[in-house]
């Protein structure tokens, strides 16, 4: 791959350290694990000026030297990226954090955080060839991904769990998907992919961590951060993780930042939040183990945490481990609870998931994990109005 462009070097399996070829379509590693996009660092550290980024387009592809596409000619696009850091005053003083930020990513194509990885992942699958995309979804990331494959011209195929959002299933039929739905959870839908994939010929699993490349779309949110507060980084982000690949690609941003030397060594302490219903992460942390246990009977009104078992949970915990971080459940009464709050307080209509992450620095806080001088980023993930049954509202008068 030419430089000019994109410093993509080669994948790396995320467990076994296994090196594999990146002009390739590629799954999963044969061990079972993810595999990472790795890339030339020492080419962009010589040949890129993070100063020179501010007089890019305003979206993720501003940092197109450390995403996967080759060139901008196989850039697939609605306009991504770069989504408002927004100091939370009110809030911040309510809860007892004044520094309190919020990206909103509910501002994004589709609604969500999504849009990022569909992306650059769509991008790379088109690029290399695929004659067509399946995956399992929550509702949200199926959405997005129907949207720029439609926007490329590839057809997708989404099952969506059980419970998934009408609004979602909406988007994917507007988009011109094969929708399908399963029986039960993203697991069960997850099987139902593998299996069509496999009497599909070209087409790609693009499910969670079952591709390299959604991850690289979703660690611009950790680009767009450092660059939003001048390329310095917060004392705290806190994240909703369902299938963790938000955190996990945040933290790669933080790595590779700080690998090009355009941030300080100290790294902000990473925030996995999880719904009490469905917290498999919470509970390998409290325990200090490298990888969770499938959660029975998973549930909350935050549907995009309802994931029992994520593949890459041990990614997730490294990166909690090693910035000295945490992870935290939350009841969906307080986070529903927050919703509101933040709405009234902000005037920001958040989606259920980025609630959760309200209510974690609630309750971190008030244990005195955090501090009144903490710098915090939280994440919103996406747009409330997707989700109008978690508001209860009188009629008009």
């Amino acid at each position: 791959m030419s430089r000019s462009y994109s410093a993509l070097s080669h994948l790396a399996c995320a467990q076994c350290g296994a090196r594999h070829d990146a002009t390739q379509v590629q799954g999963t590693c044969a061990c079972g694990s993810p595999m990472l996009a790795r890339y030339d660092i020492e080419w962009v550290a010589a040949h890129v000026d993070r100063d020179e980024i501010a007089l890019r387009a305003a979206n993720l592809w501003r940092y197109h030297e450390l995403l996967p596409v080759s060139g901008a000619g196989h850039v697939v696009s609605l306009g991504e990226g770069m989504t408002p850091l927004l100091a939370m005053r009110r809030l911040g003083r309510a809860l007892g954090v004044p520094g309190l930020l919020m990206k909103d990513e509910g501002l994004l194509p589709t609604g969500t955080f999504k849009a990022r990885g569909a992306s650059v992942g769509v991008s790379r699958a088109a690029e290399l060839g695929v004659s067509g995309i399946a995956m399992s979804s929550n509702g949200n990331a199926g959405a997005a991904w129907a949207a720029y494959a439609a926007r490329v011209g590839i057809p997708s195929l989404i099952v969506m769990a059980a419970g998934a959002p009408a609004i979602t299933r909406a988007e994917c039929t507007a988009a011109g998907a094969e929708l399908r739905a399963a029986g039960g959870d993203i697991a069960d839908a997850g099987r139902l992919v593998a299996a069509a994939v496999t009497a599909r010929a070209g087409y790609q699993d693009v499910s969670t961590l079952k591709e390299p490349y959604r991850v690289e779309g979703k660690k611009t949110m950790g680009f767009e951060i450092a660059e939003q507060l001048g390329w310095r980084l917060p004392d705290v982000i806190v994240y909703p993780t369902g299938g963790g690949v938000g955190i996990i690609g945040i933290y790669k941003a933080l790595l590779e930042l700080r690998e090009l030397g355009w941030t300080g060594r100290q790294l902000p302490k990473l925030v996995a939040v999880q719904a009490a219903g469905c917290a498999p992460i919470v509970k390998a942390f409290a325990s200090g183990a490298s990888h969770s246990e499938p959660w029975p009977d998973a549930r909350t009104v935050a549907f995009g945490l309802t994931v029992p078992k994520a593949l890459g949970d041990f990614l997730v915990l490294d990166a909690l481990y090693a910035t000295d971080g945490i992870a935290v459940a939350v009841d969906d009464e307080a986070l529903l609870a927050d919703q509101r709050q933040v709405a009234r307080l902000e005037g920001a209509f958040i989606c259920p998931e980025g609630a959760a992450c309200i209510t974690a620095v609630r309750q971190l806080r008030e244990s005195r994990w955090l501090s009144e001088a903490d710098e915090v980023v939280v994440l919103n993930t996406g747009a409330g109005l997707s989700f109008p049954p978690t508001i209860r509202h009188d009629r008009p008068r």
